[in-house]
């Protein structure tokens, strides 16, 4: 795979809202202000959608005390929480600027009677599950000074660390070798 590509691919969001011209939409984006957050809600028409893969966009226009107000939202951003579907309106062109010249109720689309509202989300990349590695077992008839090398690889591998605490204290086997190390110790004193 192209490095660009693999790099856009992580900055994908796994999940996307299913987004259609003519719905109003309710979107959640985070805002920072000095060093707080907040979340502002921007409610109106999506007039566009343009763009693919990580730089793909659609844009959101509302009316906010008589002056039209548009904003670009990007899909994947990470500041961009929810967008949430209120009605879902008929649409017979893929950008609907004709609502800019519009004031009042000519600056709404008709609403779809028959469609539900549904929050639908498109998944783009599986989430992938890590299966755990099975790790060899040590017989208690070895030597300790060859089980210590068998266990250090297993501390080095990619699985999360908790995981590896709790399967290590859970196997009866490695607790008996642990046991006689200790005697071995002891016999040589």
């Amino acid at each position: 795979m192209d490095i660009i590509k693999s790099i856009e691919h992580e900055q994908l969001k796994n999940k996307i809202p299913e987004l259609k011209i003519g719905d109003t939409v309710r979107v959640h984006q985070r805002i920072k202000e000095g060093n707080r957050e907040r979340i502002q809600v921007f409610e109106g028409i999506i007039i566009k959608k343009q763009g693919g893969g990580v730089n793909a966009t659609f844009t959101v226009r509302k009316i906010a005390y008589g002056v039209g107000v548009e904003k670009t939202f990007l899909v994947h951003s990470p500041l961009v929480e929810k967008v949430e579907v209120v009605r879902v309106g008929k649409a017979r062109r893929a950008k609907l600027y004709y609502l800019r010249d519009r004031i009042g109720k000519a600056a709404k689309t008709k609403e779809d009677t028959g469609a539900r509202i549904e929050n639908r989300e498109i998944t783009i990349k599986e989430e992938m599950t890590e299966e755990p590695v099975e790790e060899a077992t040590v017989e208690a008839t070895e030597t300790p000074v060859e089980a210590a090398p068998e266990e250090a690889p297993a501390t080095q591998t990619e699985a999360p660390a908790v995981q590896e605490v709790v399967d290590t204290v859970k196997e009866e086997p490695v607790e008996t070798v642990k046991d006689t190390a200790e005697d071995a110790k002891k016999e040589e004193k």
